[in-house]
């Protein structure tokens, strides 16, 4: 029976040895568990999940307390995603949100809120921010929050409740979006 090598004589090529069976092993697990691919080209895009915006709304508009609009937005956006949740404070309330992601693919976040936009701009953004500057859309003020390296955001006060459009749209994107929740009638629960 060979003996053990000294530990002072071990060296890089001893771990190498040690290692490759360990990442043969791996690659074959997750082969054979098929959560691994091999893309020469880089990553691709998936399918964009499907979410009835529509329905979201509509249950929102009956069980919150303020008008939810469910813009028309053009047919080739595509919504994604749908939450809820609450900001908190005395000035805050419940947020309804919806995602889209545009023809571009690029991702259009709608909140609707009664919070007001001081408590709205920070629980969405992550972070203090400060307006920017305005931009006039379809007869309402949306006001502009852009940062250098962060979304942009733009809030407008509709009375009963805060909008507030976020994500990596282009300004067109925005404003198209502005437009179509200016033309939004409240939901009727």
């Amino acid at each position: 029976m060979a003996e053990k090598k000294p530990r002072i004589l071990q060296n890089n090529k001893d771990m190498m040895w040690s290692i490759i069976p360990l990442v043969l092993l791996c690659l074959i697990v997750a082969g054979v568990a098929s959560r691994c691919s091999f893309s020469p080209g880089g990553p691709t895009s998936g399918p964009v999940p499907q979410f009835d915006v529509d329905a979201s709304l509509k249950y929102d508009a009956g069980v919150l307390g303020f008008p939810v609009r469910d813009p028309a937005v053009p047919e080739d956006w595509q919504p994604n995603s749908g939450s809820r949740g609450v900001v908190g404070g005395d000035s805050g309330g419940d947020v309804t949100t919806v995602g889209y992601i545009t023809p571009k693919g690029r991702y259009l976040q709608l909140s609707q809120s009664a919070a007001t936009e001081e408590a709205l701009v920070p629980w969405v953004a992550g972070d203090l921010r400060s307006p920017t500057g305005v931009a006039p859309v379809a007869g309402d003020r949306w006001v502009e929050y852009a940062e250098e390296g962060s979304e942009p955001i733009w809030v407008t006060d509709l009375g009963d409740v805060r909008v507030l459009i976020k994500g990596s749209g282009t300004t067109e994107e925005f404003t198209e979006l502005a437009t179509a929740v200016d033309a939004a009638q409240p939901l009727t629960p």
